[in-house]
């Protein structure tokens, strides 16, 4: 199970793994963000970039070590990371690494309540996000190759992962589209009739309830 972290979202894990190159002030935090990516693979939320700092810096992870000014811009507090910071910063990567944790995934929601469309217009939804995943994937693969050579591997992890889970989706969506599409999907002429005859099978009602659990009556 995941410990509770002083200052728990992503932004602060991604804000500690740039200022552990060198001190910064927030303007220079939020760039190099951008310019490592930090904000794709973590969900950044710029808006409470200065929350996050201000936290970290209550919570003894950053300190400030000074200010500067360039010409008429206003003051900036320069910030580093700190021997507690760098500490929270390798426990929390151990523990995203080294143990998995359920993630609420929007496509797993859709599909949990997939009985509510018919299985035509499925198909056809299944297609469009096929044809999404595709173009993602060849993006991302792209960028991959684009960086290749000029960037150690160890710097392109996240995006060979990502890669792999966008195609291993596209092929499990085209799966599911193609078995609808020739009817070889279990049931799929009970769940056509559902929606064309307006309720479903009693059939399929009592393997639902049986399925389901707690749904059953307790022994004696």
């Amino acid at each position: 199970m995941a410990r509770k972290r002083k200052v728990g979202n992503l932004m602060a894990l991604a804000v500690l793994s740039v200022m552990a190159i060198q001190p910064m002030h927030r303007y220079e935090i939020a760039a190099r963000l951008r310019e490592y990516g930090k904000d794709h693979d973590m969900g950044v939320k710029w808006g409470s970039l200065y929350t996050v700092v201000d936290n970290l810096t209550k919570h003894g992870f950053l300190e400030v070590t000074g200010s500067e000014r360039d010409g008429a811009r206003p003051e900036r507090t320069i910030y580093r990371i700190t021997e507690a910071g760098r500490a929270e910063l390798t426990d929390w990567t151990r523990e995203l690494i080294a143990s998995p944790e359920p993630e609420q995934r929007p496509f797993m929601a859709g599909l949990s309540v997939l009985s509510v469309l018919p299985p035509d217009e499925v198909i056809g939804l299944l297609t469009d996000r096929i044809t999404k995943l595709e173009t993602t994937i060849a993006a991302t693969r792209t960028q991959i190759d684009s960086l290749a050579g000029s960037l150690p591997r160890l710097f392109l992890v996240e995006d060979d992962y990502e890669l792999t889970m966008l195609t291993a989706e596209a092929n499990w969506a085209r799966a599911l589209r193609d078995a609808l599409a020739d009817g070889s999907f279990p049931q799929v002429d009970q769940w056509r009739e559902w929606h064309s005859g307006g309720s479903l099978p009693a059939d399929v009602v009592a393997q639902v309830e049986g399925g389901l659990p707690g749904a059953q009556s307790p022994p004696d």
